[in-house]
């Protein structure tokens, strides 16, 4: 029995993949694997994209780049984010592609690629309309592209941009088509030119939304570990939860009514009752937002979370009857029995995304495959 676990179903993982690829038809599939994998473990879960069908792997930091490059030797793998000079030698060390928008970095990656030794694969970022990274100027993509291209220590490799409401079918006003549209402009002025350089724009939600936004290539991120990009099951699009996240029932104590559970006596029994202490809290993960408002499936049943959630501890009540015994298995994020509770259920408690749930889950809670 451990304190607290986090079960990757590596077998949902692969299925994801396959399930992107069917929808993607010749289009590559990248699995993004940053952030440790979203919570999930980068290497394991790499491994099991692959086996998936992914062919090419993509991360934002330098030093995500060293792990899954030196992991996965063979294996295209994109860094999306800024880099430092320093942390540019770490990236092309790693043999990682590496995203461009603005000529001085363009000079950067060439002076760099020149010392290593050997050219530098990069992908000019066009900024559609996310407001982040990128280039605005659709002339201005197109001439970085010439210039990277026209450049011995550089090779073009892509063009590519990032969705900002591809989340949002119901409330974007048409803002996706509108980013779509003009990457779509940048994307024909560029691949006339260079036909070998990879269009790619579509992130997970984007796949499932328009075919148009396929491309060459979709880098899919909370897809890949069966979280629904639209924040709803993830069984309407096939996509299979890979994360649980479990616990046990370390105590049970008879609390009379009036008793109080955790800091500030947030909760205040109305009657005689069973408390479960379960031994995790937001050290390893769950947020304080949950104290009063969680679910925890105890046997099979849903038992709410009551009190203040505090760093090693939450508190559920049990209920007047209840025969549970320290011990029990008891999980937040998960299956148990016929039911589940899925972390876009815990999100929308939180008023967040499924996925900052699964990348909260602290370091201190093992990842062990399920």
């Amino acid at each position: 029995m451990e304190r607290a676990i986090a079960r990757i179903d590596l077998g949902a993982v692969r299925s994801n993949c396959v399930r992107l690829k069917a929808e993607l038809g010749e289009a590559e599939l990248c699995a993004v694997v940053k952030a440790d994998g979203y919570g999930h473990g980068a290497d394991r879960c790499a491994s099991a994209a692959l086996d998936g069908g992914a062919g090419r792997l993509a991360v934002a930091t330098a030093a995500e780049a060293e792990q899954i490059g030196r992991r996965f030797q063979h294996i295209p793998l994109l860094t999306m984010g800024a880099l430092t000079t320093d942390e540019v030698d770490v990236v092309l060390a790693a043999g990682s592609e590496l995203a461009v928008w603005r000529e001085g970095f363009r000079e950067l990656l060439a002076a760099r690629a020149r010392a290593q030794g050997r050219p530098a694969r990069v992908h000019v970022k066009h900024d559609s309309g996310m407001g982040r990274l990128g280039n605005p100027d659709p002339d201005r993509v197109l001439e970085l592209a010439r210039a990277c291209d026209a450049d011995p220590h550089l090779e073009l490799a892509g063009v590519w941009t990032h969705f900002a409401t591809a989340d949002e079918p119901d409330a974007d006003d048409g803002f996706f088509e509108q980013q779509l549209d003009r990457f779509e402009r940048v994307a024909t002025a560029v691949k006339a030119e260079f036909p070998a350089a990879m269009v790619h724009a579509a992130n997970s939600a984007a796949v499932f939304r328009d075919r148009r936004a396929h491309f060459d290539m979709a880098r899919c991120g909370v897809a890949v570990y069966g979280l629904d990009p639209f924040q709803r099951d993830p069984a309407e699009h096939g996509l299979v939860p890979a994360l649980s996240l479990r616990s046990y029932v370390a105590d049970v104590k008879r609390f009379p009514a009036g008793a109080s559970a955790g800091y500030g006596r947030k909760w205040v029994a109305p009657e005689e009752t069973s408390i479960g202490v379960i031994p995790l809290g937001y050290g390893d993960g769950v947020r304080r937002g949950l104290s009063n408002n969680a679910e925890v499936l105890v046997r099979g049943r849903h038992h709410p979370l009551v009190g203040t959630v505090s760093m090693d501890n939450v508190t559920v009540d049990l209920g007047p009857e209840s025969e549970v015994e320290p011990g029990e298995e008891a999980v937040l994020i998960g299956s148990q029995g016929e039911d589940a509770i899925l972390a876009e259920e815990v999100a929308a408690r939180l008023n967040t995304i499924n996925y900052e749930v699964t990348c909260g889950i602290s370091a201190r809670v093992p990842r062990r495959p399920a």
